[in-house]
Formats: structure tokens, sequence, C-alpha cells
């Protein structure tokens, strides 16, 4: 089965489980449609499904291609560079080219600028926090459904190294974040009253990360 849209097809994989009651549809990152549904759903009843929600799904597929325009490429620090792979040199970066050497370790790479930047990106939003509250500890890892994570008892701010392809906005925003926590561990109204009053237009800034 297919899905037409804009002059390209996309897969449609069919999932049939006996204890789903319901149908679910969603478009994974490879732009591959799933329709997860019961056992006892037939094909015209799949079928007319999709046809009722194409305008949902061919949402969630630009949203997909989105989503792989920002992380196709070279990111540092919110710029995009096309990647050129080269001996003479660990890396370089031109006006839109980054040379890396094809032996670099780049995620090494990544994290020796993280571990300057994160740290005076966090220096700064603690200075300029609108409460008191203990200085963290940072920590830097990659992780794969967080940006960011802090431990309210052992005082520790752990960030992802993925932050570091993006604009500073977007690592401040998860700084802030992450130091609210100190005040409010949870995510009730108070707590984004906290994130709201230090970084003001933090909503957009959410709203711009779906797609990383």
């Amino acid at each position: 089965m297919k899905f037409e849209y804009n002059n390209n097809e996309y897969d449609i994989v069919i999932e049939k489980k006996k204890t789903n009651k319901n149908t679910y549809i969603r478009v994974k990152n490879d732009l591959t449609i799933y329709v997860t549904t019961s056992i006892f759903a037939s094909t015209k009843d799949i079928t007319k499904l999709i046809e009722e929600n194409s305008s949902s799904i061919v949402r969630m597929i630009n949203s997909q291609l989105k989503k792989k325009d920002s992380n196709d490429g070279f990111f540092y620090l919110g710029k995009k560079y096309d990647p050129i792979y080269v001996e003479y040199c660990d890396i370089s970066f031109g006006d839109t080219k980054v040379f890396l050497n094809k032996n670099l370790d780049i995620d090494k790479w990544y994290k020796k600028q993280a571990k300057s930047i994160f740290k005076e990106r966090l220096d700064y939003n603690y200075n300029n926090f609108s409460e008191n509250i203990p200085y963290p500890d940072l920590k830097i890892r990659k992780m794969t459904t967080r940006w960011g994570v802090c431990n309210t008892k052992l005082k520790t701010v752990t960030l992802n190294l993925e932050l570091i392809k993006r604009e500073t906005k977007y690592l401040d925003y998860v700084i802030i974040h992450e130091l609210s926590h100190l005040l409010e561990a949870n995510h009730s109204s108070r707590f984004w009253k906290i994130v709201e009053r230090n970084c003001p237009n933090y909503k957009e800034i959410r709203k711009d990360m779906k797609y990383f």
C-alpha cells in the first residue's frame, strides 16, 4: 500500500495487533507510514481511514522532512556546513564547507568544544537567573530522548552533546529549563513561570526544537 503526496510515493506498513482497539497512524523518520490497528480491521476500513486522515499524514510527512533537513549535513552552533573529507588537517571551516580528516572522531571534537561553550553559557545563565539557586555541576553526554536532565538531589545538570550543533539560544533555553528544576522538580505552572521569567520566548524555542 502506498500514499501519494507531492509527486512522491510513501510506503504504508500495516501492523495488526490483538491488543489494539483503536487505530494509530504515525510517520517515522525514514518517511514510512505506520498504521497500527486491530486484527479485525479490513483493508477497506484501513484505506478509508487513511483517506480521512490524509491531511494529518501530510503534516507528519512535512514535519519529518523538515526534521531531516535540520539534521542532514555538518552542524556547528546553528550553522550548516557541507562536509568534505581530507587528509591534510583535522578540521577547518570555510563559509559553507567544513574540511574534515576522515579519521577525526567527530563526537570527541564536539565534546571538546562543548566543554568550554556549555560552561560559559551555564555561567552566564546562572549569573542572570531570577532566583537564588545552588550552582550545579555540569555533565555532558549524548542523549537520544532528552535535551537536558537535572538531578535535584545531586545538584547536577546534564546537557545533551547534540546542543553544540544548534544556535546558542537553544542551549540557553535548555540550561534555563534545567536550572528551573532546582526550584521546581516537576513541570507545574509555577515551574513554567520561572522558565518564562528567565526565557520569555521559551514557547517559540520549544516549538523550533521539535524539528531537531
